[in-house]
């Protein structure tokens, strides 16, 4: 994706970041004293979900792919079909899987800032988060797609999901053809990160 902003030659950050890393210490001193939320509790939630990678999303999808029954639990409770094969997810927020088919492709953005399920894809990619991103693929998506080299036929049916604070959505990608001899740790080995976002296509 093309940069959306000039980089400046120099800015000095260290007073803002002081500022911030003082608040921080505050409320994570109130919260130990609450009794509330403990400040190692906090930064086991954090490491946690630092430690997350597209590797838990991709199990997801070859085991949707392989699994009708599972796929049917996914489509309406993804977070207990994740549960299922040791991916854990919080309550909150909603989680949705929106499946492609051959007539309908499904692409997220955040538009409002870089809303995005975590627990199952790990941190966001920086053109996720761009301003660029967020705004072309609203209003070009078949241009922004072409980009990452995704070009959909003219029949099939582009579909924007705008993820909020509320609601998460995990990509389904149609399952390559030609694949139906290969185990489920193979398919899931086909998965990337952008084809969960569905930015791009699965293929061998």
């Amino acid at each position: 994706m093309p940069h959306d902003h000039p980089h400046p030659t120099s800015r000095d950050h260290s007073e803002p970041r002081a500022a911030f890393d003082r608040l921080l210490s505050q409320v994570l001193t109130a919260l130990d004293e609450s009794a509330l939320l403990t400040t190692a509790e906090v930064t086991a939630q954090i490491e946690d979900m630092e430690g997350r990678t597209p590797t838990e999303g991709a199990k997801l999808i070859a085991r949707c792919w392989v699994d009708p029954e599972f796929r049917e639990l996914a489509r309406h409770d993804l977070p207990a079909a994740a549960a299922q094969i040791g991916i854990s997810m919080p309550p909150h927020p909603v989680f949705l899987i929106l499946e492609n088919t051959e007539d309908l492709h499904h692409v997220v953005v955040c538009t409002l800032c870089s809303c995005y399920p975590r627990p199952i894809l790990g941190p966001p990619p920086v053109w996720y988060k761009s301003r660029n991103y967020r705004s072309r693929v609203v209003k070009e998506p078949r241009e922004v797609l072409a980009e990452f080299g995704t070009v959909l036929p003219a029949g099939t049916n582009l579909r924007v999901v705008d993820s909020t604070a509320d609601c998460r959505y995990l990509v389904l990608p149609l399952r390559p053809k030609g694949t139906e001899h290969l185990a489920e740790s193979e398919l899931a080995s086909l998965v990337s990160r952008d084809s969960m976002i569905g930015v791009t296509k699965v293929s061998t």
